[in-house]
């Protein structure tokens, strides 16, 4: 009975993590697509890319974070049968997100070349770079929007429809990116207001304008009677408070993430620019094969473990959570498995240098070393999630980045003088430490409990 009870559970979070998984992959062919594309162009082209997606990386993380409290509350009152209060949660997420983009708009188009400068660009660069990240940040409040409207939909278990209208965005980008990077038919040197938008500018002009397609086609799903969920008028305090408290240490977990790459890839550099390479290509690998797996089954166990509490069921919650984990170690742990025996051929693919590629190799064996270790603690981030508890994923991860990706590195790597072996061992030990953390917090933690106790103070109690 248990074997026919796990096998079902995979079965159905599969069938909610496999639509995740194709929107992802097309995702990351639509960046795949812009590297190449602005390689083509110039190496000052990629990096003014490069480097401005790292500040791109801050409204995606806010977006993701916002989205997180929308996908826990859409989750619980989806199994709850609450449909007011899921589409109050909803609603008032995607107003929240459309109004923390309006500061990335202004910043963007005052500061962008400046805060390319900050982090020692050339000049060339820092104002190609500039103008790129203004274009992006026009429509950072779109991209909220997209980010917060797709999780709320995932929470109701309609992982289907995000993906359909993801796919066909990113594919605009794509085919955006090509014509107006590329300048092809006709439309080299063409200008607006002056400007010119093809190039850097092209490249950014085709993702605003796939932020603001996937907006608005996911808004006109949740107007329509494509979905259960609609959008209302925002008018539950309660909701919009624990979508807040939800919300927030989501955020946070990722803003700290982005903050960790800084002091990380200065001390990499410290070891020679093909380190630093190599680290950039080994992770790039990992996150190409196993990437989309691990973001669709993270969306799975939120909802699974979400619409379960919604249904008054921790037990259910707490077996179907445990079961997706087993999922993803029987996939993505085999997948890393693999990539360690097969790491020299994917590296090829990406450099040809005998330096970088050796260390290239070293870095994507540590990462499929540990995948199952951090596939173990994305699943168990998505089910604390769908619990309501975001503040112990993001003391898992922040203090495994800071105290063991940065701090150990630099220790070991550093202070100590083992060099780019600190780096091997303080990524891979972070992973250990993240998974760690988080397993004995589903395991120990009173999250049913809590869930519980938003639910009934916002009227969501199943009868």
């Amino acid at each position: 009975m248990s074997e026919s009870r796990l096998l079902g559970v995979w079965k159905r979070v599969f069938g909610l993590a496999w639509p995740v998984m194709a929107e992802q992959t097309f995702r990351t062919l639509m960046r795949t697509t812009d590297i190449l594309v602005t390689a083509t162009i110039s190496p000052v082209a990629v990096a003014a890319i490069g480097l401005a997606d790292l500040y791109a990386r801050f409204p995606l993380w806010i977006g993701l974070g916002t989205g997180g409290g929308a996908i826990a509350l859409a989750s619980q009152d989806t199994g709850s049968g609450a449909d007011a209060n899921r589409d109050q949660a909803i609603s008032i997420a995607l107003l929240l997100g459309a109004l923390l983009g309006v500061p990335f708009v202004a910043f963007g188009l005052l500061f962008g070349r400046a805060a390319i400068a900050l982090l020692g660009a050339p000049a060339e660069v820092a104002t190609l770079g500039g103008v790129y990240l203004a274009v992006i940040f026009l429509t950072a409040p779109a991209r909220h929007v997209a980010l917060i409207a797709a999780r709320s939909l995932q929470g109701t278990g309609d992982t289907k429809t995000p993906m359909y209208v993801n796919v066909v965005a990113n594919l605009c980008n794509i085919a955006g990116s090509v014509v107006l990077g590329l300048g092809l038919f006709g439309t080299q040197g063409a200008r607006l207001f002056g400007v010119e938008i093809t190039g850097v500018v092209g490249v950014g002009i085709a993702t605003s304008a796939a932020n603001l397609l996937t907006a608005s086609l996911l808004l006109v799903a949740l107007r329509t009677d494509w979905t259960d969920a609609s959008i209302v008028r925002p008018s539950n305090p309660i909701v919009a408070k624990q979508l807040v408290v939800v919300s927030a240490p989501s955020v946070a977990e990722g803003l700290a993430s982005t903050l960790a790459e800084f002091p990380l890839n200065s001390i990499l550099l410290g070891f020679g620019t093909e380190v630093n390479a190599a680290f950039q290509i080994g992770r790039r690998i990992y996150q190409q094969v196993t990437g989309p797996l691990s973001r669709g089954y993270n969306v799975a166990s939120s909802v699974v473990v979400g619409q379960a509490l919604g249904d008054a069921d921790p037990e259910r919650a707490r077996f179907e959570g445990w079961a997706t984990v087993g999922l993803g170690l029987a996939t993505v742990g085999v997948v890393g498995l693999l990539l360690v025996v097969a790491a020299e051929p994917f590296v090829r693919a990406f450099t040809d240098d005998p330096e970088t590629a050796r260390y290239a190799v070293d870095f994507a064996r540590v990462y499929g070393l540990t995948a199952g270790f951090l596939v173990a603690f994305s699943i168990l981030q998505g089910a604390l999630r769908g619990a309501s508890e975001t503040r112990l994923p993001f003391l898992a991860r922040t203090t495994g980045l800071f105290g063991f990706m940065v701090g150990f590195t630099y220790l070991f790597g550093v202070v100590l003088d083992y060099g780019v072996l600190g780096a091997y061992a303080g990524i891979a030990l972070s992973y250990v430490w993240m998974a760690g953390v988080v397993a004995v917090s589903f395991w120990r933690s009173n999250w049913a409990r809590r869930a519980a106790s938003m639910m009934a103070e916002r009227g969501s109690t199943a009868e």
